[in-house]
Parts: structure tokens; C-alpha cells; sequence
């Protein structure tokens, strides 16, 4: 378990003098080799879907996942010192200090590790993640307001479900639909949502999004100067957008609401643009697995083909996909003050990394961990289960969960209606634990008239 302290103190035992516990030089090695560079070479900002395919092919997570029960065993469940590829890390792996690591406030726990603020800082410097003190209130104000980040409901639903039931007609038009034709339907949604219909031609925009977040993949180490002149057309183009976007937009809503200067309420748009880019993953790998649970595409069927409002069983299947295969598989934060784990004190300054994919997978932990089973996330309790966390928790959460789900679940329900999935590549056994990661950009499903 946790806990901030305001008083700092040098002793790194703290009262009860106890050491931290330290990952051996074969640990770390092993650590490094099978977790943390699989991570970086898969891309952290933006996807490298070879990579993939690779990972697929040879089951990397299961290497990564063999070190993480082996380090875990061995300590015990105690928090890890090991050093990364960047530095330091403290690994959590006890269920307890995952719950109090959800539960501490950003201003203990913040998002902006070193890594991540390197990674992200290339791409949205003045977003919310990239900030703290006052200036990250306003922003995360302002974000919230145009994500509807209380609302289940959005205040756009209306008009992002027509912007969805259009640009679908393209997939649904079609005998089969692989990612590709998924991804090229998503970025347009994308940039509709955000920025208006007169952005959904502008593939340029999108095409810059993506050379951006590839230097991103690199922490602001690759041609530094080249993607600050590129970004400065990216936020002039936005900006642009954004001047004339109708009302129902992010980018309108984030200009409508009051905030100070310097809070720059376009700086989100970088982040949303990604977010909904990135369902594009995450709606062809629900599909994949609805077209091999047969059970499962029958009640997603009927609720689409019903129109039931919400879409809940469809919410379900996205939420089990990302549960699955996680967009952010490692979550990290840094201490902002001096924290205890394990009765252990360690100062500010500390990375603290939770396996987030290694443990909503755990089979020990998690009932059916590797097993697509989206009946859980239907239980009155299911979202406060700090074991499983497709979203994140507590003050970190996601606040764009509300907006993904819709997106996702309209899009999902677009290509279900009137269409039965088969012929689904790659090939799944749902009798048998899944795949730890999917060739993405290989999947392709066959459209069957109902």
C-alpha cells in the first residue's frame, strides 16, 4: 500500500528501515529485453503495426508477461526498483498498491513522466497531460467541457452519430472490410468530430498527424527542429478549422468555454485527433472477435438491428477488446512529493509503473483473464474494479472514455446492422486463452448479407 507524506525525508527505508527492493542485474536484463524495449519498439505514441505483426507471430507478450509473474513471485508482490531503459522505475504488482495508485491524486501522482512528457511534448506541448499546477486545472477545464467528460450522453451525440452513420456507408457498402478501409474511416470521422465536415477531405492534415506522432515514437530525439516547424503548420491549420467549426464540434466546444490567457483550448485537439484515430484498432480488433464468438455477435446483432439506445452489450464488447489489447498496456506516473510503498519512503521524482496489460489479464487475479467475455463490464461494480482498467481510474482517467465508447459502439453498430461478420482473418479459438496481441493491420472480415 501507499501513501504521500508531506514531510520529506532522506532516509529511503524511512521509520521502519527497510530497504527498497531492487531488481538483480539478471532481472533487470531480462526486464528491459522482454517488457520495456518490446514497448518502445512497438511505438508509444504511434502504433508501428509490423511490429505488430511481428509481436504476433513469435507471441511476444508472453515473454514480457513470464518476466512479470517470475518478478513478481520471486519478491513476493513487493513494489520493484528496476532500472528501465530511461532510468529508474518502481514496478507495482500487488493488487493493493495497484488500488492506491489509481486513488492518489495527480498532484501526487502525475502524469507527465519524464518519458511521456518527452513523447507527448511533440506533439500537443500545451495539452493536458503536458501540464501541472493551475495551467493543467484550466486545460483539463476546458477538455472536459468539449469531451462532456461527466455525461454518458455527449451533447453532440445527435450530430457525431449522423457524422458516423455517413462516412460507415463506405465499410458497409462492401463484401469485405479490412483495417485500412477502417482506418481511412475512422480519421475521417476524426477529423469531422473535431474539426467540422470542412476538414473530412483534408488527409494532408492527417498525414502530418501521423510523420508527428512517428517522432513522437522517439521522445523528441529524431529531427527535433523539423517537428516543431511541423507542428507549427499542424496548430495553423487547426486553428483555421477551428475558427468556422459548427457549434457541435470538440474544437467549437473547447473555443466556447471561458479561460485564461495562456490556456490555449486548441492544445487538446492533437489528443482527440489521436484518441479517435486509434479506435480505428480497436473497432477492427471488437469485430474480429464478435465474428469468432458467435454467441456474443448475436446479441450485439439484435441490439444494433433494435436501435436500443446506448448500446450497451456493444460498450461491453469494446470495453472487453481494450481490456484484451490495451492502447496504453504500461501505465506511468511520476511523485510530485515523497510517497511510501511497501512501507518503503521513496522522494519525489519517482517513476512508478503498473503493467496495466500484464494485470487485467492475470489469470490468477482475473476470472476468464484471457477469455473475451464482455458480460463483466455489465455488472453494477464492473468500472470501480481497479484489477481491470481499460480506461484508467480515479483522477487520470480517461476523460475521453464517454466519446470513444460512442464513436465506437455507432461504428461497430453501423457495420452489424443488416450484416452477419465471417470469414473473420486472423483465425481465433474462442474455446482457447486468446492471442496477448493481434496482427491489427492484418485483420479482414467478410460482410454477409442478413
Amino acid at each position: 500500500m501507499t501513501q504521500s507524506t508531506e514531510a520529506p525525508d532522506t532516509t529511503r527505508g524511512g521509520a521502519s528501515g527497510l530497504p527498497p527492493v531492487r531488481a538483480g542485474l539478471a532481472e533487470t536484463v531480462r526486464f528491459v529485453a522482454t517488457h520495456t524495449l518490446p514497448v518502445f519498439v512497438r511505438g508509444v505514441a504511434n502504433p508501428r503495426f509490423p511490429v505488430m505483426a511481428l509481436y504476433s507471430r513469435v507471441n511476444q507478450p508472453a515473454w514480457s508477461n513470464a518476466t512479470l509473474r517470475a518478478m513478481r513471485a520471486r519478491h513476493r508482490g513487493a513494489p520493484v526498483m528496476v532500472r528501465a531503459l530511461s532510468g529508474e522505475m518502481l514496478v507495482l504488482f500487488d493488487q493493493g498498491d495497484v488500488r492506491r495508485f489509481f486513488e492518489e491524486p495527480v498532484s501526487v501522482l502525475a502524469m507527465d513522466a519524464d518519458d511521456k512528457y518527452a513523447s507527448l511534448s511533440v506533439f500537443e506541448p500545451t495539452g493536458v497531460i503536458c501540464s501541472h499546477g493551475p495551467v493543467r486545472e484550466d486545460r483539463r477545464r476546458v477538455n472536459d467541457h468539449a469531451l462532456a467528460a461527466d455525461r454518458p450522453v455527449h451533447p453532440s451525440c445527435t450530430e457525431f452519430g449522423a457524422v458516423v452513420e455517413e462516412e460507415c456507408r463506405r465499410l458497409t457498402s462492401r463484401s469485405v472490410v479490412d483495417f485500412p478501409l477502417l482506418w481511412k474511416t475512422l480519421t475521417r470521422i476524426s477529423r469531422r468530430v473535431v474539426l467540422g465536415d470542412q476538414a473530412s477531405d483534408d488527409q494532408e492534415l492527417s498525414d502530418w498527424l501521423a510523420t508527428l506522432r512517428g517522432q513522437a515514437n522517439w521522445m523528441g530525439r529524431s529531427k527535433p527542429e523539423a517537428a516543431k516547424a511541423l507542428y507549427s503548420r499542424i496548430e495553423a491549420r487547426i486553428a483555421r478549422y477551428a475558427a468556422d467549426a459548427p457549434a457541435h464540434t470538440l474544437a467549437a466546444r473547447a473555443l466556447a468555454e471561458p479561460c485564461p490567457e495562456g490556456t490555449d483550448p486548441l492544445g487538446q485537439t492533437h489528443h482527440w485527433l489521436l484518441g479517435i484515430d486509434l479506435a480505428a484498432p480497436v473497432v477492427a480488433r471488437t469485430l474480429l472477435l464478435l465474428a469468432h464468438h458467435p454467441a456474443e455477435q448475436d446479441a450485439a446483432h439484435a441490439e444494433a438491428a433494435g436501435r436500443v439506445p446506448g448500446l450497451p452489450r456493444l460498450r461491453a464488447c469494446l470495453e472487453e477488446s481494450v481490456r484484451l489489447y490495451p492502447i496504453v498496456p504500461d501505465l506511468v506516473r511520476v511523485t510530485r512529493r515523497e510517497t511510501e510503498w511497501g512501507g518503503v519512503r521513496y522522494p519525489a521524482g519517482t517513476n512508478v509503473l503498473v503493467p496495466m496489460g500484464f494485470h487485467q489479464r492475470d489469470p490468477e487475479r482475473v476470472d476468464g483473464g484471457n477469455l473475451f467475455a464482455p458480460g463483466r463490464w455489465l455488472a453494477p461494480d464492473a468500472h470501480r474494479d481497479t484489477r481491470v482498467a481499460p480506461f484508467s481510474h480515479g483522477g487520470a482517467r480517461c476523460p475521453g472514455e464517454y466519446v470513444a465508447l460512442l464513436l465506437t459502439s455507432l461504428v461497430c453498430a453501423e457495420v452489424l446492422r443488416g450484416h452477419r461478420l465471417t470469414g473473420a482473418r486472423p483465425v481465433l479459438d474462442p474455446g482457447r486463452p486468446l492471442p496477448g496481441i493481434l496482427d491489427t493491420a492484418g485483420i479482414r472480415l467478410r460482410l454477409g448479407r442478413v
